[in-house]
């Protein structure tokens, strides 16, 4: 298994709870918590730059809700 650059968020703290940052290409954006590891999500650039600018919008608000 190849092994990735993984840079710490700024936003997390001490603990476990740190999201951690992988982009091994221009094409590629990899993402897991420090509480699980072996679970990654992978991404392209333009695909996680909606997800954040729409929950930035709040238009993810009521994901979760009944």
């Amino acid at each position: 298994m190849r092994t990735h650059q993984w840079r710490k968020s700024s936003f997390s703290g001490e603990g476990n709870a740190c999201l951690y940052v992988s982009a091994p290409d221009n094409a590629t954006i990899r993402l897991r918590e420090s509480d699980e590891p072996d679970t990654i999500l992978t991404t392209t650039p333009t695909t996680l730059r909606a997800l954040i600018h729409s929950a930035k919008a709040g238009q993810l608000d009521d994901l979760g809700t009944a």
